[in-house]
């Protein structure tokens, strides 16, 4: 018998992929020899944005800025807590630019922002869960980050190290299932082999009943998932992890960002969520 899950209303901020394209290299999906279809990505990501408002969620959106190809994926550029806004830092010089332009969307809506010291790449690397924050450090997000997060928050950090390049942000390799609200037991889906064996036993031991996904979903970006406690936007490549989650009670929404792929982002790169 499959579980009762109950999806709880989100608020998502987005970007709209106006000036998207490949035209760096700071990661392993990117080659700068693969042409970006522009059309299809727009329709890809308005598909996005349609589905979280056909099931009830609110969608924000952050004005694009030229130059800035990467600025589609909102979910680096902070992590919004109980209402309080820690921005971000980049690695790569590329989106630094960045940094700034979400900064004015966030005070334009009334929110006071930390600008962190260390790098710092947002919904990228922390992930709040159970009371907790995840904080993924091995290629972008620095440790001092973690720290500087825990005490702007006063929320415990957990660090996680990432070891393979191809999941080079924690959301690549991990997604909340539940973040713990209401009724709900916190729990998350992750890919193991992702992470060191120190941070395999940390998440075994936080999240004993957890969702794993092989290599070939997480390549496939389904790990790069958004969850409502119920639905799961995913990628429709990730079939196995699909029938997963099904068999644990939640109900896939396939949602094809392959276009975005071609930049190393898929569903969740491009939201971030504003939590009051």
């Amino acid at each position: 018998m499959s579980l009762m899950r109950v999806p709880r209303a989100r608020r998502y901020l987005v970007c709209e992929p106006r000036y998207f394209d490949v035209q760096y290299a700071i990661n392993p999906w990117m080659s700068e020899d693969s042409p970006v279809d522009r059309a299809l990505a727009r329709t890809q990501w308005e598909t996005l944005v349609r589905t979280y408002r056909d099931l009830g969620h609110t969608v924000e959106h952050a004005r694009p800025e030229p130059g800035l190809p990467d600025m589609v994926f909102a979910a680096n550029c902070a992590l919004v807590l109980g209402g309080r806004v820690f921005g971000s830092r980049f690695h790569a010089p590329q989106r630094r630019g960045e940094e700034a332009a979400f900064e004015a969307w966030f005070k334009n809506a009334g929110y006071v922002v930390h600008r962190p010291e260390s790098v710092c790449e947002g919904e990228g690397d922390l992930v709040p869960v159970g009371g907790f924050v995840l904080a993924g450090h091995g290629f972008r997000t620095t440790p001092d980050a973690h720290r500087e997060a825990q005490e702007f928050f006063g929320t415990p950090v957990i660090g996680l190290t990432l070891v393979d390049p191809y999941f080079y942000h924690l959301d690549t390799a991990l997604f909340v299932l539940d973040d713990g609200h209401g009724d709900g037991q916190a729990n998350v889906c992750y890919y193991p082999d992702a992470f060191s064996p120190g941070s395999r036993e940390v998440l075994t031991r936080m999240f004993p009943d957890a969702v794993t996904a092989t290599r070939e979903d997480a390549m496939a970006f389904g790990l790069n998932s958004v969850s409502d406690g119920k639905h799961v936007i995913v990628a429709p490549q990730a079939t196995g992890l699909s029938a997963r989650l099904t068999e644990h009670g939640y109900d896939p929404v396939p949602v094809d960002l392959s276009e975005f792929h071609k930049a190393g982002g898929g569903i969740k790169c491009c939201t971030q969520e504003i939590r009051a």
